[in-house]
């Protein structure tokens, strides 16, 4: 396998590959959209609660973008050795990605539905110093932002969208483009890590993230807070999560047993506790 053909893992993101001493003895494989890191301890604890027989389940909280890339190529370099590992579910906060894993053939039509909802919010340095008010304030000339990149973080998608609604393409393009080239829009490439350590270290004044990442930093200790752009704005209807299990995969039961459990209301309810919204929302 040609490692310049493969997505690169960037090498700090350690803390994103769960369990990785046995991925390849595992019982199960889960690429969980990364923006659930917080809830995934307990759900993988209350799932072998359900199923003990199922030990050792590695699974990684990268965005979804770069896990779909991972899929198709076949593998990921981290830390400049292949991991050549092949996911029994994929979790997605994008539809189009399951199309695309339909149309590769690597799911039937079948085999992905919606488990989850969330929405977006602005994540501030705490008493928000830049008085930041609305999304078209992100336009502003002294504003940085700490934009994730649509190329492998799903949330980009909807944020742009968010962008489109509060300022026509004109903000999209003052921030995507023209901010971006003067210095004051910086991209990540795994936002849920990168925006509030920029927040914390005051090298950014304003990120759009998931709802419920605001909710984790807080409960962490970051000093931050939330400018909530409004129902109106926040995406919550559009932004749907996606669950498959993908066909030809070393543990089909117990893919199985975890896409039945994702829906369930135990699972269902732990999500809830972080501030997800139900897939029924």
């Amino acid at each position: 396998m040609d490692k310049k053909q493969l997505p690169l893992i960037p090498f700090d993101r350690a803390d994103d590959l769960h369990n990785l001493k046995f991925v390849d003895a595992a019982d199960l494989v889960l690429f969980m959209a990364g923006n659930q890191f917080m809830a995934m301890k307990e759900i993988v604890s209350a799932f072998q609660e359900e199923h003990p027989d199922i030990r050792r389940i590695y699974y990684q909280t990268l965005p979804p973008g770069l896990q779909l890339k991972q899929i198709l190529a076949g593998g990921a370099v981290f830390r400049d050795k292949i991991l050549e590992v092949y996911p029994d579910i994929y979790t997605s906060v994008n539809q189009n990605a399951m199309r695309v894993l339909e149309q590769s053939g690597h799911i039937h039509q079948s085999d992905y539905r919606l488990y989850l909802r969330n929405c977006l919010t602005l994540m501030v340095p705490e008493g928000n110093p830049d008085q930041i008010t609305s999304v078209s304030d992100l336009g502003r000339d002294n504003v940085r932002i700490s934009q994730p990149d649509p190329e492998n973080e799903d949330i980009g998608f909807h944020i742009i969208d968010m962008y489109r609604q509060a300022g026509g393409d004109d903000l999209v393009r003052r921030i995507m483009e023209e901010k971006r080239a003067e210095g004051t829009t910086i991209f990540t490439t795994v936002h849920h890590r990168e925006t509030p350590l920029r927040i914390s270290k005051l090298t950014v004044d304003v990120g759009p993230v998931w709802a419920t990442e605001v909710i984790h930093a807080r409960l962490s200790g970051l000093a931050c807070e939330a400018v909530v752009p409004g129902e109106e704005l926040d995406q919550r209807d559009n932004i749907g999560y996606y669950v498959c299990k993908l066909k030809n995969v070393p543990h089909p039961k117990n893919a199985q047993k975890f896409f039945d459990f994702i829906i369930s209301t135990p699972c269902q309810s732990i999500y809830q506790k972080y501030g997800f919204l139900p897939h029924s929302a």
